[in-house]
């Protein structure tokens, strides 16, 4: 019996990816005899280029189920089944790696289709599923979602399968993927840290911070460091020696926590993190005519930015919810330079701003409209997350545009007290990367609180 399948991800850092649609069909080796289909919510961000691949946005899963909801159908669609996929080695891994983040030890054998694909049918330019279907003659609908992929799958295993009445390549391709085996050492590192939000550090056996990561579960953060096979990943289980930790509950302060701290410490392992995190920043000036245009452009330091993205197609894909949100002339963004009305005033999105039937006023009120809520120089408020506990909640700390630190209060007290918050305040330094990752966090959490704070002196 054989489970064929397609994943689709987020995409993102190796091993830290999450399932965003999952499609399962239970094969006999003549007919389908079970399905499933369901996107996934995957509790993070999908990465830009993704979204673009397959459609897949954020808004789409937000009531999709949770991979915990789909698990228990998973295992039971696949239980004593071999799992084939078109690049299984991808897909299983996947799959592990969710079921690791739930404690559940998942082990089934695999089949690779791209793999018998090369055995079975020689001499094809391209084994991409894309490429090779079409080559066969085997029909193709919705390219790069799990279900169209998976269902392709489907019928190019049944050609391989009439390609081996034997078997005698399908067995010398099955494969199995044990799971790596902890030492000692790296279980009781592993059960020394809670199942919680905040910030870790490794040391080495010197006491030495040799690497500072964030996660919304340190614990299953931590077993991905120690089953992770990569040359890293080895180094690090090699030389660490003790893990302690930092609890936050809200995951904007342990992300402002882990920038600092590795700015301060430097660790040898976090080299690729102390890097900027942001490539494009988004601008505005003011035309002959009087309009204020919003333009994205390489992240530079010494220009003032509303906000900033990680990248290009972040960037983008943000301008086109700008510009929907606010009707916004096309013209006055980066989309289109040209004179004359733009595409979205002969659709009547666009007030006319380009052909000067809007007045500069009126038009510039809802740009800063935009750029007062996205912006915050010159304002001084704080931002509330969760907590530790039930009873506490965390705040970010905003004073006259600068970010001054993070903090937690008790949730019965009264924040607006400066003197008590300041009290409570643990300071951090102001740079672009604080600035951008609060910007970043604020743009996706719809329903973070944010208090203005009137009449705040400077300090």
């Amino acid at each position: 019996m054989y489970a064929i399948l397609d994943i689709e991800t987020t995409g993102g850092k190796y091993n830290e990816e999450g399932i965003t649609e999952i499609a399962i069909y239970k094969f006999n080796g003549q007919t389908v005899v079970d399905e499933f289909v369901t996107l996934v919510n995957p509790e993070r961000p999908i990465q830009a280029f993704v979204v673009g691949l397959t459609g897949i946005n954020n808004e789409m899963l937000r009531n999709a189920p949770k991979f915990h909801e789909v698990a228990k159908r998973i295992i039971e669609i696949t239980e004593g089944c071999t799992i084939v996929a078109h690049n299984a080695q991808f897909d299983y891994r996947i799959l592990s790696l969710e079921f690791d983040r739930l404690g559940y030890h998942f082990d089934r054998t695999t089949l690779c289709t791209v793999e018998l694909s090369q055995e079975l049918l020689p001499g094809h330019d391209s084994y991409s599923l894309g490429k090779l279907t079409k080559a066969l003659g085997i029909s193709m609908s919705n390219r790069h979602r799990a279900d169209g992929d998976a269902i392709a799958t489907v019928k190019l295993f049944k050609l391989l399968l009439s390609k081996d009445p034997e078997q005698i390549v399908f067995k010398k391709a099955t494969r199995s993927f044990p799971k790596k085996h902890l030492d000692t050492k790296l279980k009781e590192l592993i059960k020394s840290v809670p199942s919680e939000t905040g910030v870790y550090f490794m040391h080495n056996v010197n006491e030495t911070i040799i690497y500072i990561g964030k996660s919304k579960n340190i614990k299953k953060r931590l077993t991905q460091h120690f089953t992770n096979d990569n040359h890293k990943s080895k180094k690090i289980q090699d030389e660490v020696e003790s893990v302690t930790f930092i609890q936050t509950g809200s995951e904007l302060l342990a992300l402002l926590k882990e920038n600092d701290a590795i700015k301060h410490y430097k660790p040898k392992y976090n080299r690729a993190l102390r890097r900027t995190k942001f490539k494009v920043q988004l601008t505005h000036f003011t035309d002959q005519q009087g309009y204020i245009h919003l333009k994205t452009e390489r992240a530079d330091g010494r220009k003032e930015s509303i906000t900033t993205y990680s990248n290009t197609m972040s960037a983008k894909s943000s301008m086109e919810r700008i510009v929907a949100a606010y009707n916004l002339c096309m013209n006055k963004t980066q989309f289109n330079s040209k004179s004359g009305s733009c595409f979205n005033y002969g659709i009547e999105k666009c007030n006319g701003a380009c052909v000067e039937k809007e007045d500069p006023v009126s038009y510039n009120k809802r740009v800063q409209q935009f750029i007062d809520k996205h912006s915050y120089k010159n304002k001084s408020m704080i931002i509330t997350d969760r907590g530790r506990k039930s009873n506490e909640r965390s705040f970010v700390f905003i004073e006259n545009g600068r970010f001054k630190g993070v903090g937690f209060y008790d949730r019965n007290n009264d924040i607006s007290d400066l003197e008590y918050l300041n009290s409570m305040i643990e300071p951090m330094s102001d740079n672009r990367d604080a600035k951008h990752i609060i910007q970043t966090y604020a743009r996706s959490r719809k329903r973070l609180k944010v208090i203005a704070l009137e009449h705040i002196s400077n300090s």
